[in-house]
């Protein structure tokens, strides 16, 4: 089927926080938002139809999903990257933060120490404090335009007593790095070998760039944790619906019981039929969305190059997150941030967000209708172009 990804929708006055709250974030007014990750496309027929007819029912009480969601789910993950799970095995979740939240207190005590590979997706950082656990960093290696694991750094802070838990980004947000299978077999060793649980975030898992190949880390490790969601794949993050794998039993049960102490117990009901309908119909859409969004990395390639040199691409493997290094104008993050927000007028993340390792660095989402992706880059220029 053909898509049209041109197509411009207007999310003003829907309650879209990407849209809605520029005020409430201190942007200036008229900022073109390419922050959160957010996609702006809409789903097509073929995945409406399953949050149609559930809409058609009329009746929205407590739902458990049946077989053929599970299917779906175990379905998608098979056939896509080898990996597979039963039906038991999966723990259902309103999303990945939130059950990173309940990662930490059901497999770690205050005073623990969780490993982050910085710069990483900012969250967890709020998650780990704010539960009364310790920030273990590991920072990645950044040379050539590339990063890439410091073994060394991740066996130090796994070696200390106190460190349970690392959580893993894969692919990583935001600097794009889709890890080899040597890379986490690395990773599963290290963390074997000092008893470090591994919880691994693979929500981006759908958007892997040619030339390069997710690895479940499940199929390396049978005691991990599996974040998986539909929610960055087919834009659902409002509808509250994640499935973890969780294949060591009593692992499992202790993060259900976390889970049920947290009074949550049923998953948004729409959430269910859409993650169904999305895993079950939503591959040739994928596929064109894919394609279109490519064409955007290329699009903002090309343009760097030739009219913002002084900006570099960190080369994107996975995620539609393009993360950007603006070192060569040796600003402080501060004055970077002010110059993109009210000089260029763009609502981006700037990179120290990400850790005090994002120094220099701003993320903006290319997932966008690519006449849009041209108005931003086109105020970085005329903010960036005389230094």
């Amino acid at each position: 089927m053909n898509y049209n990804f041109d197509k411009i929708i207007n999310r003003k006055n829907t309650g879209s926080i990407k849209y809605d709250f520029v005020k409430e974030h201190g942007k200036p007014d008229g900022s073109l938002p390419f922050w959160v990750a957010d996609m702006d496309f809409q789903l097509p027929p073929e995945i409406l139809a399953g949050i149609h007819n559930a809409v058609s029912h009329g009746i929205f009480g407590y739902t458990e999903p049946l077989d053929d969601y599970f299917r779906a789910v175990t379905g998608w993950f098979q056939s896509r990257f080898g990996y597979r799970f039963s039906r038991e095995e999966i723990v259902l979740a309103p999303g990945v933060v939130f059950s990173m939240a309940q990662i930490i207190r059901a497999f770690t005590e205050k005073g623990d120490g969780v490993i982050l590979q910085t710069p990483v997706y900012y969250p967890f950082f709020h998650l780990i404090r704010s539960n009364g656990r310790q920030i273990a960093e590991s920072p990645l290696l950044y040379s050539g335009g590339r990063y890439s694991m410091d073994f060394e750094s991740l066996e130090r802070q796994a070696v200390r007593p106190e460190t349970k838990l690392l959580i893993l980004c894969s692919p990583h947000n935001p600097v794009g790095r889709v890890w080899t299978r040597e890379e986490l077999a690395r990773v599963h060793e290290i963390c074997r070998r000092h008893g470090v649980l591994v919880v691994s975030d693979e929500i981006h898992c759908d958007f892997v760039w040619p030339g390069n190949q997710h690895t479940c880390y499940g199929l390396l490790d049978g005691n991990a944790v599996i974040c998986t969601a539909p929610s960055k794949t087919f834009n659902l993050a409002g509808l509250q619906v994640s499935n973890l794998v969780v294949k060591n039993a009593a692992l499992r049960r202790r993060l259900k019981d976390e889970i049920s102490a947290s009074g949550y117990s049923h998953l948004n009901v729409l959430g269910l039929a859409a993650c169904k309908s999305a895993y079950e119909n939503g591959g040739s859409w994928l596929a064109g969305l894919k394609e279109y969004i490519e064409g955007n990395i290329a699009f903002t390639k090309v343009f760097l190059r030739e009219r913002l040199p002084k900006v570099k691409l960190v080369e994107p493997e996975g995620t539609y997150l393009l993360w950007l290094d603006f070192s060569a104008y040796s600003l402080p993050q501060s004055a970077l941030d002010r110059r993109v927000a009210e000089g260029a007028g763009l609502w981006l993340d700037g990179g120290t967000m990400f850790g005090d390792d994002g120094e220099n660095f701003q993320r903006i989402n290319a997932a966008c209708p690519r006449s849009l992706l041209a108005q931003a880059l086109a105020r970085l220029e005329n903010e960036f172009k005389d230094g």
